[in-house]
């Protein structure tokens, strides 16, 4: 059995040069939404979710992006809500919300 049950990674990468990137779309206020209620729902523990901040996905165009492993399943959020909807379906129940999937042909 692996540490932890899941993981969600967020994208929080930004670029000096301007280009599209996850941190100018609220990548950090969405991580920091949910490090929070996963903590308070009790799943920050060993056999549970670990909430992880990544550099680039090179996802950009879907971005904010963040990707739940050991499912591989990628998402893209606009606010706290579909964070919330993350955690309580997925995070908790192992069940992937449909609507928040990010295409699989979205790149940089």
């Amino acid at each position: 059995m692996s540490y932890y049950q899941r993981h969600i990674f967020f994208c929080l990468n930004q670029r000096d040069s301007g280009e599209n990137a996850c941190a100018q779309h609220g990548a950090q206020a969405g991580f920091d939404h949910c490090k929070s209620r996963v903590k308070g729902e009790g799943l920050a523990r060993p056999g549970g979710v670990r909430v992880n901040k990544a550099g680039c996905l090179d996802r950009c165009a879907g971005g904010p992006v963040a990707v739940v492993y050991p499912e591989a399943v990628w998402y893209t959020y606009v606010d706290q809500q579909d964070i919330d909807e993350i955690v309580d379906s997925h995070l908790k129940k192992g069940q992937v919300v449909e609507r928040l999937l990010l295409p699989p042909n979205v790149g940089r």
